[in-house]
């Protein structure tokens, strides 16, 4: 299965970029490269955060498949 990267498809649905994440985390825009590229991952607090600035539930930049995960959840 392919790894893909929440945090990068949010922003370009977002229409966000990199910089514009890490002026707002207060971040290096390399730092920021990382986490798209899975070379490193934010701590839980910068994910919170993250999720706040980019208006999403946190589990949308968690959760592989989110739209299947919510569906699922529908169905209970």
């Amino acid at each position: 299965m392919e790894d893909v990267n929440r945090i990068k498809l949010v922003l370009v649905e977002k229409k966000r970029t990199n910089k514009w994440l890490s002026e707002q985390m207060g971040v290096t825009p390399s730092t920021v490269s990382k986490w798209c590229t899975n070379s490193s991952q934010p701590d839980l607090s910068s994910l919170l955060k993250i999720a706040d600035l980019l208006e999403v539930d946190i589990k949308e930049l968690i959760v592989r498949e989110y739209k299947s995960y919510l569906l699922s959840q529908e169905a209970k």
